[in-house]
């Protein structure tokens, strides 16, 4: 599935499906858009891409709810940005960002979460690194649980090594072209997924785990709000 060229030559975007409207967290304004910082949150993640460390960025796409077009669009990061209207499912969103973008196949593409503000540098450097010989990487977070699995009644069957279990984070990357490809697959059949990458592996990819920081977190929840507010300071 992956072109052969090398990932230090490919130019890198970055996709943001920031569509959603975040109702576990309450309230009426969506988290991707509250203030986090002094700035609305989604604004304050992207901008994590932009530091010091990070792969320099040849463009950003961004799918937000209708009523926020005009506010993102209103945002200078310097870069050719892209913004499209969300879809009614996270990968309907995507695949509005993916078609937004140039159109390179060999180009890598970086699809984040909207609520994850503390991207590591060092793991995404890696993940781009690992698309010389995998379809696809992305981010996660080895378990450190004792994890049993169970029948229907509660029943516990065995233990799983945990050493084996990761939470999977983003961003999840892989090329252009092999995302589009992936995501017109999964509107034509009906697949859906929780992640991105799922799309891939349901297509034969072979898709690179590395190991990520508990930092990099998903604000989902009030609770992850506060946590997340700790970190910022």
């Amino acid at each position: 599935m992956s072109s052969p060229s090398s990932p230090a030559s490919a130019k890198v975007y970055l996709v943001i499906p920031a569509g959603g409207r975040g109702e576990r967290m309450g309230g009426g304004t969506p988290k991707q858009f509250r203030d986090f910082q002094g700035k609305p949150l989604l604004k304050v993640t992207i901008e994590a891409f932009l530091q010091a460390g990070m792969p320099g960025l040849s463009g950003i796409a961004m799918a937000v709810p209708p009523t926020r077009v005009q506010e993102a669009k209103s945002w200078d990061f310097h870069l050719p940005s892209w913004v499209v209207e969300g879809g009614p499912s996270r990968q309907a969103s995507v695949l509005a960002a993916l078609e937004a973008l140039p159109d390179d196949p060999d180009s890598i593409v970086m699809i984040h979460d909207a609520v994850r503000p503390f991207p590591p540098a060092g793991p995404i450097l890696e993940a781009i690194a690992a698309l010389e010989s995998w379809d696809g990487a992305l981010l996660g977070e080895v378990s450190t649980d004792t994890l049993k699995r169970v029948d229907g009644e509660g029943q516990v069957l065995d233990t799983i090594p945990r050493e084996t279990i990761f939470r999977a984070q983003t961003p999840q990357i892989s090329r252009l072209g092999t995302w589009r490809r992936a995501f017109e697959w999964a509107r034509k059949t009906g697949f859906s997924a929780t992640d991105d990458v799922a799309l891939l592996e349901a297509m034969g990819g072979r898709v690179k785990m590395v190991a990520s920081p508990a930092s990099n977190l998903k604000i989902t929840t009030p609770e992850d709000w506060a946590r997340a507010t700790d970190c910022g300071r």
